[in-house]
């Protein structure tokens, strides 16, 4: 079976996953040619018990229209997460989660998918029904080796438009999951030989 790639983008109310709550997440399906092949967004309800980071409400006050996509008709966490879950499973391939940068947005999916499901999101090759089959794929990472940039260069405020398939960076999680896909896609198809 042929590896795909899940490009993931969280939205959340502070720095700390548990500590703070992940309001909603998209993700989009990537296959190993750059074929989109399918989308997923959910739009969770807080964690019982946790608390919003003051500096990141300030983002989200400046930004009404984001918070708006981020929180309207909430489900229940663990209902997404299996939405999620079930998702990635209906695809064929061996699917590798990816994010721009990794560091952001894994840890919010490892969280949550620890929680609600038992599984993480990088789990050993002992488990014979991982989720995620490879290791997860760090975007800004890829496009710094790719293009010689500096890490500290490898914003999508600094990428072309092109890149990103003129897909706008709103901070609705499946707006930016569908550029960082298209990322990816122009990635895949103009690899250096």
């Amino acid at each position: 079976m042929l590896p795909f790639y899940v490009v993931t983008d969280c939205e959340f109310d502070g720095p700390v996953a548990g500590t703070n709550s992940m309001f909603s997440f998209g993700s989009v399906a990537v296959s190993a040619g750059g074929d989109i092949l399918g989308a997923f967004e959910t739009v969770l309800e807080p964690l019982e018990g946790a608390v919003a980071d003051p500096a990141t409400m300030d983002f989200w006050r400046r930004n009404p229209q984001a918070w708006a996509a981020a929180t309207d008709n909430p489900e229940p966490a663990a209902a997404g997460i299996k939405r999620f879950v079930d998702w990635v499973g209906s695809l064929e391939g061996e699917p590798i989660f990816a994010a721009h940068p990794l560091a952001l947005d894994g840890p919010w999916i490892d969280f949550y998918l620890k929680r609600f499901t038992g599984r993480a999101l990088l789990e050993g090759p002992w488990v014979s029904d991982r989720l995620f089959r490879h290791p997860p794929l760090c975007l800004m990472s890829m496009v710094a080796g790719h293009t010689g940039r500096g890490q500290w260069d490898c914003d999508v405020e600094k990428y072309p438009q092109e890149w990103l398939g003129f897909v706008e960076h709103t901070h609705r999680a499946i707006d930016d999951a569908r550029g960082y896909a298209n990322l990816l896609s122009f990635l895949i198809r103009n690899r250096l030989t």
